[in-house]
């Protein structure tokens, strides 16, 4: 009897500590949310999604990956949906340039140079954004020193011969969701502070769903042939803000560089 009911508490134990509800259930709760919800629509019909927006968890900044906190840097739990480890799916040939790039972070880090954050990178920093819409384009306005992406409802293929920070996009309207397929990057940029990186046959597929009237569910899958085995996939929430006479303001960063260096050579 004693073993029996040790085993019983026990298992009631192991029952109480299981996590919460995986990463599938939740996205199948936020699509739910979404098929529920219709979204205004602007002058010329499509769904609005003009605001700023901004995300909340910062740390993905950071490391999309799970991670646990050190100097510096916040605990998060990741934004990974999709392997269901919530793990970048490196090759194995590749593993060994991202674990240079966090050993050197510091110098290496794109953000440090004030480089351009690229995409999907700036859309969860520490920045807000605003989202404009014509019927032609959907232009996204950053903060973070003057980032302009335009995404042309008008065309169907890719620039040839070019690459660009942020790559060239191409949006269409999937019911109320704006799917913008991003190519024509080039290597210079990283998902994160923690070197996770890509080559320039980094190509994006993103999709912006407003939720509710101040949440949009932001979803980026990444794939890349030559760094990863196969395509992977984030999610993340982005808040509308609600301030009074909220605006995106400037972030100078050349500017401030130079100013700390002054600084620091005084």
């Amino acid at each position: 009897m004693r073993h029996r009911l040790i085993v019983l508490i026990l298992a009631i134990t192991a029952v109480l500590s299981m996590p919460p509800v995986p990463a599938a259930g939740q996205a199948r709760g936020a699509n739910a949310q979404a098929q529920n919800y219709t979204p205004p629509k602007t002058g010329f019909g499509q769904p609005d999604l003009q605001g700023i927006w901004q995300v909340l968890d910062y740390s993905a900044t950071y490391n999309i990956e799970p991670h646990t906190a050190i100097f510096g840097v916040p605990a998060g739990q990741g934004v990974i949906v999709d392997p269901p480890s919530r793990t970048i799916p490196y090759l194995p040939g590749a593993v060994a340039k991202r674990q240079e790039n966090f050993r050197n972070r510091v110098a290496l880090d794109p953000i440090n140079k004030c480089y351009k954050p690229g995409v999907p990178r700036i859309t969860y920093m520490h920045f807000p954004f605003q989202i404009l819409q014509t019927p032609q384009f959907v232009t996204l306005v950053y903060e973070y020193i003057h980032n302009t992406r335009t995404v042309y409802l008008n065309r169907k293929t890719h620039l040839e011969g070019l690459d660009f920070w942020n790559g060239d996009s191409i949006g269409r309207w999937e019911g109320n969701t704006l799917v913008v397929d991003v190519g024509d990057f080039n290597d210079q940029t990283w998902f994160d502070a923690s070197g996770n990186y890509h080559s320039e046959a980094l190509h994006l597929e993103e999709r912006y769903t407003r939720t509710d009237r101040d949440t949009i569910t932001y979803e980026v899958t990444v794939t890349d042939p030559t760094v990863f085995s196969r395509p992977w996939r984030m999610s993340m929430l982005l808040y509308r803000h609600k301030e009074k006479n909220f605006r995106i303001l400037e972030y100078e960063c050349h500017a401030y560089a130079e100013d700390a260096a002054k600084e620091q050579s005084r």
